[in-house]
């Protein structure tokens, strides 16, 4: 099977995004990193021009551009869940349907991957009748063993590491709202989780200044953030942690937090909210921000505990918006990846 990636540069007809639906995209040089992204595991996995270019394809999609109306025509795509979603789930099934595409929902309660059948057994069953898998899933490390098992598409729906779809769509997200990324500072107040996470990749590989604030013990896995750090440094990024949410916050052009207790991690519930029990985001901390800061928040959501009661309902809250642009920005990325 042979995949290009279509992505979109400017609205005109000589674009490398045109040239590239009309096959020229192997004549071009100097976009052929942006023809050869076949995974979409980490957002390490993309170049700073791959992710700008998904975020333009995006806004093209969203305006109703019908620049891939039928772009997974005849393609079939598997959800391999095993983890609930909404969000994720609701998007991707819609998203797919809307390019012209089938899909077949897969939840762990049938499928059992790594119990009731080995992860390379499934992968290689899977990869004979679909055009593409998108995996959400408990252990990174599925997330592998499917990529090293198929010759098809891997897109990761979310893993105890990453969530790239999320972040990719936080970053249209943020441009819309801003009217634009580069030098621009996210400030994440929370766990260093899979959504931190991707969003300091993402920041780094744009150059976009991000503050993780949490207790020490929560912070972004020490690898990971050496890695964000060594990209940083290449784009002009500023990537700091500062254990003060008051303090970190100052100048933010966006707050942005996530669950205190991601799933499969209940049993430290307890701990967890006592942990982070300075760390609510209210709209006094709101209010130490730049006055036409935003406020973000993947969802769902807990009154209460990381955010106070009504905040996502605040009038800097664009929650709604990112909810969505996963829409949009995940219909970007499957027409890269299976065009």
């Amino acid at each position: 099977m042979t995949l290009l990636i279509i992505l979109s540069i400017n609205n005109h007809l000589t674009s490398p995004f045109y040239l590239a639906v009309l096959g020229n995209c192997d004549l071009l040089s100097g976009l052929k990193e942006n023809c050869l992204m076949k995974n979409l595991l980490s957002i390490s996995d993309l170049t700073n021009n791959q992710i700008k270019n998904l975020i333009l394809l995006a806004k093209d999609l969203k305006a109703g551009k019908k620049i891939s109306e039928h772009s997974l025509k005849n393609k079939s795509l598997a959800l391999l869940f095993e983890k609930p979603s909404l969000r994720t789930r609701a998007s991707f099934e819609l998203g797919i349907k809307q390019l012209g595409g089938n899909c077949v929902y897969l939840d762990n309660n049938n499928i059992g991957m790594g119990n009731r059948e080995p992860v390379k057994d499934i992968a290689n069953v899977l990869d004979r009748w679909f055009d593409g898998i998108i995996a959400r899933v408990f252990d990174h490390e599925t997330l592998t063993l499917l990529e090293e098992s198929c010759s098809i598409p891997i897109i990761n729906a979310l893993s105890d590491i990453e969530h790239p779809c999320q972040a990719l769509s936080d970053m249209l997200t943020i441009d819309e709202k801003l009217g634009h990324i580069e030098n621009t500072k996210i400030v994440f107040i929370g766990d260093g989780n899979n959504v931190a996470i991707s969003l300091a990749l993402c920041a780094a590989a744009l150059g976009v200044n991000f503050t993780m604030c949490s207790p020490e013990k929560y912070k972004i896995d020490g690898a990971i953030w050496k890695t964000a750090l060594a990209q940083a440094q290449k784009t002009g990024s500023n990537l700091e942690w500062n254990q003060n949410p008051h303090a970190a916050v100052e100048k933010a052009d966006v707050i942005y937090t996530d669950v205190w207790v991601s799933m499969g991690d209940e049993d430290q519930s307890k701990q967890r909210i006592q942990d982070f029990g300075g760390y609510q985001v209210t709209p006094e901390i709101i209010n130490l921000a730049k006055n036409e800061a935003i406020f973000m928040h993947d969802m769902p959501a807990h009154d209460g505990e990381e955010i106070s009661s009504g905040l996502l309902y605040h009038p800097q809250s664009v929650v709604f918006d990112q909810a969505e642009n996963r829409l949009h920005m995940q219909k970007a990325i499957l027409s890269s990846l299976l065009k």
